[in-house]
Formats: structure tokens, C-alpha cells, sequence
């Protein structure tokens, strides 16, 4: 399951706090949804790693951190926070 994948790369990032919430039921018939879900993701993590990082540093990582993850998915929004 590609939140499982997600999870398991986020650790690389610390996180005091992390989830991966699949919102995909939530876009049924709109754009990039198909069926069985994993189309649309949130994640919320908070790290250290993200210490002196702007906002979109702290995004890039994250897409950096995801790799290949990224481009089979619909989309993705990030809530991240310093510890």
C-alpha cells in the first residue's frame, strides 16, 4: 500500500509526528481518482528536520524524501511543522 511505502520513507525524516491520511474516497469522480483509492494523500509530520527550512525547502524534502512515490499518486498536501 503506498501509504505503508510513505510511512516507512518518512521515518527517514525523525518525525515526533506523522500520519498519512489516504482522503481519496473524498474525490470519488473528480480528477486523478480511480478506483481503490491511493490517488490522494494529506500528510502531517512534524521533525526536526525542518529546522531553518522555509516552507517550500520543507516541501521539497518531503517530495525528496517520497521519490518515486510522488509521480504515481493524484495528489498530495503537506502539513509540516518543526518539532
Amino acid at each position: 500500500m503506498i501509504a505503508d511505502e510513505m510511512r516507512e520513507r518518512l521515518q527517514q525524516l525523525h518525525p515526533t509526528r506523522l500520519e498519512v491520511i489516504d482522503e481519496s474516497e473524498g474525490h470519488r469522480g473528480h480528477g486523478g481518482w480511480r478506483e481503490g483509492g491511493e490517488t490522494h494523500f494529506r500528510v502531517r509530520i512534524a521533525s526536526a528536520e525542518f529546522a531553518g527550512l522555509g516552507h517550500v525547502a520543507r516541501h521539497r524534502l518531503v517530495h525528496r524524501t517520497l521519490g518515486d512515490i510522488v509521480p504515481r499518486i493524484h495528489a498530495l498536501a503537506l502539513e509540516l511543522a518543526e518539532n
